[in-house]
């Protein structure tokens, strides 16, 4: 899978060496982006919404290595994430999941997770149907960004019956409001939505529509869910502006709509935007589908390759923009949800199980660096911070680092992709 030989074991020995040296470079600060040229890290002292997957590259390593010194570097790392229990974000998915759950059986990683999944449900707003984004990041609090779903999923799932419908909630509702796809089954995404109790949810331009880890961190909260049965199930009708779900026949919609293809799914209750009426595909005598039916057409749409066949194995950093920078963290985490994809038992898991290593491969055998090539080896380069900033765009990203080796790992068996 790298140019040095065949399958994942040789790519995943580099990744594991550059974890190695990153580690040793960073010391107890938290790794963000690399310089493309000499890899040298920019740290945070906290960790942002990013420090989860550093201290889960330390446990794929320590798991990797056996090695008891690497597994107390790692728990060392995942109890400075400790702060981010109580902080007002939805990021905290992405921090406190990946944080912990490659510790395995590590009872203080474990304690952290459920601590931080009792915080989450707490701010689980149910007039919303969602975990608001926050303010713990500067910002609008009153959010829905795609980005608050991955790992908030399975976070909450593990909080009890409370925890699993919640989990519920918030994945279906942003469903509702990022996702559509209309007769041509063509996707439009909604990034991020803000709130207004007079407008109700309107789209941000910032992500833009065509943000790649858009689609990626979407299709891996979708991928979690249909991992885990009680997340699929639907939560409470749900108050509120709303987008709509499908119209059944003989019924009439409750109000002009938001314009946009609309994903089969389910039709909530409430006001709804301004708009026009968009003629939503409506299939006469057929029963919507349930949850679990949603998510796997939903997984389907958004495993598309990029809308179109030109958009390769490494989507743009924005489609808008296809001469643009890649995303090679987009493709990473894209490739890890497939693989979690191929897992659910249906007629498409051996398809995405092929696109899934088609993308390790890609990412092994021409953007992660090797020993001649005058930087640092297993630098997972053309990442994509912010193209719309023009910040960190042909970087190493620790959170690509973290899926690739992710990835790699549960080729070459060091994990159980399913627990991750």
């Amino acid at each position: 899978m790298s140019a040095d030989g065949a399958g994942p074991a040789p790519a995943l020995a580099a990744v594991m060496q550059r974890v190695a040296v990153t580690a040793e470079t960073v010391g107890p600060r938290f790794p963000l982006y690399a310089e493309p040229a000499d890899g040298r890290w920019t740290t945070t002292g906290r960790g942002s919404w990013t420090g989860g997957f550093w201290a889960g590259l330390l446990w794929l390593r320590a798991r990797y290595t056996g090695d008891a010194a690497d597994r107390r570097a790692a728990a060392a790392c995942t109890a400075r994430l400790e702060p981010w229990v109580g902080a007002d974000t939805a990021t905290r998915g992405l921090i406190l999941w990946y944080g912990t759950a490659p510790a395995g059986d590590d009872a203080a990683a474990a304690e952290l997770r459920d601590r931080g999944a009792r915080e989450v449900l707490a701010a689980h707003d149910r007039e919303l149907g969602l975990v608001p984004w926050g303010a713990a990041l500067g910002g609008p609090r009153l959010l829905a960004r795609v980005d608050g779903v991955p790992g908030t999923v399975p976070l909450l799932a593990g909080a009890g019956p409370q925890g699993a419908a919640a989990a519920a909630s918030h994945l279906h509702r942003h469903l509702d409001l990022c996702l559509g796809a209309g007769r041509d089954r063509d996707l439009s995404l909604r990034p991020a939505l803000s709130f207004d109790a007079v407008a109700g949810w309107q789209p941000c331009a910032d992500p833009p529509p065509g943000w790649s880890r858009g689609r990626a961190w979407l299709l891996l909260a979708v991928a979690d869910a249909l991992l885990r049965p009680d997340p699929a199930l639907p939560g409470p009708a749900l108050p509120g502006p709303v987008l709509p779900g499908p119209v059944l026949p003989g019924r009439a919609l409750p109000g002009p709509v938001l314009p946009g293809p609309v994903l089969p799914g389910r039709a909530l209750p409430g006001p709804v935007l301004p708009g026009p009426v968009l003629p939503g595909p409506v299939l006469p005598g057929r029963a919507l589908p349930g949850p679990a039916a949603r998510l796997a057409e939903a997984a389907e749409l958004l495993a598309a390759e990029g809308g179109s066949p030109a958009a390769g194995l490494v989507p743009a950093a924005d489609a808008a923009r296809p001469d643009g920078p890649l995303d090679t963290s987009a493709a990473a985490i894209t490739a890890v949800a497939l693989l979690k994809l191929a897992r659910v038992p249906g007629p498409r898991s051996a398809a995405y199980a092929y696109r899934a290593e088609a993308i390790l491969q890609h990412l092994a055998e021409h953007h992660l660096t090797g020993p001649d090539s005058g930087r640092p080896p297993g630098m997972l380069l053309d990442g994509c911070y912010d193209a719309g900033k023009e910040l960190a765009v042909r970087h190493e990203l620790i959170w690509g680092d973290f899926f690739l080796a992710l990835g790699l790992a549960a080729l070459d068996g060091v994990v159980d992709i399913t627990r991750i």
